[in-house]
């Protein structure tokens, strides 16, 4: 079942290792096949070193096993990843990491702000940062309540064009239409993070960029009238 999806799954979450965005078990890729409405996602805390296609999980939207080739159990965040594809119906792949700067950002519990044209190519905007649970968002059912956490930070943000957030004291969650564009926004995200607190150490008063240069720097690339890169003939 969804073979292809899960040889992709697999191959991200082991880019994420690659790409140095992963230490130890420390993350997870999932992707989702929306006309079947399944989720693919990797096992918990399984080696990276030993992890395979037959590893991988496949759920249903409800956190149902939907495939028992594979004896192992989804990913703890599993739930977290549900409760995203639930509420962001463009997105087909999530990324989870627990990478160096981003991290550090989640922990002082504040968004990246956009200093630069780098940050601005990808993210419309600085990196939200979703706030902390409740002590009863914790106890109940603790993996779901992150990803409705961050759904209702998006409440009045494009996930599209935020395609990354912060959960507060936790880690980062990024996104895609497919899970290769989710592994490319959490690398680049993780380069932003290390720009911007290295300008917050030369210039603790940095200021974002202007914003006329902020849209045109994100549109030009992913407007309806981007002209970066080369036109599909």
């Amino acid at each position: 079942m969804l073979e292809e999806l899960k040889r992709r799954v697999c191959k991200a979450n082991l880019d994420l290792v690659r790409a140095g965005l992963v230490f130890e078990t420390w993350g997870n890729a999932s992707a989702m096949d929306r006309e079947r409405g399944l989720v693919v996602i990797k096992p918990s805390g399984v080696d990276y070193g030993i992890m395979a296609v037959e590893h991988m999980a496949v759920v249903d939207l409800d956190g149902h096993t939907a495939d028992r080739s594979s004896k192992l159990k989804p990913s703890v965040d599993t739930a977290t990843h549900l409760a995203l594809y639930r509420a962001f119906p463009a997105v087909n792949g999530i990324v989870h990491t627990h990478s160096h700067y981003a991290t550090c950002f989640a922990q002082a519990r504040r968004p990246i702000p956009c200093f630069g044209t780098t940050h601005a190519d990808y993210f419309h905007g600085e990196i939200p940062l979703a706030p902390p649970l409740t002590p009863e968002e914790v106890a109940e059912d603790y993996e779901r309540h992150i990803g409705e956490v961050i759904a209702r930070r998006y409440a009045e943000l494009d996930p599209v064009a935020h395609p990354a957030v912060l959960a507060a004291g936790h880690g980062p969650f990024a996104w895609g239409a497919t899970v290769e564009k989710a592994v490319e926004a959490a690398s680049v995200l993780e380069t932003v993070a290390r720009m911007a607190a290295q300008t917050l150490a030369l210039t603790p008063q940095a200021q974002p960029l202007e914003p006329y240069l902020l849209d045109k720097h994100y549109l030009r690339k992913h407007g309806q009238g981007a002209y970066y890169g080369q036109s599909e003939k």
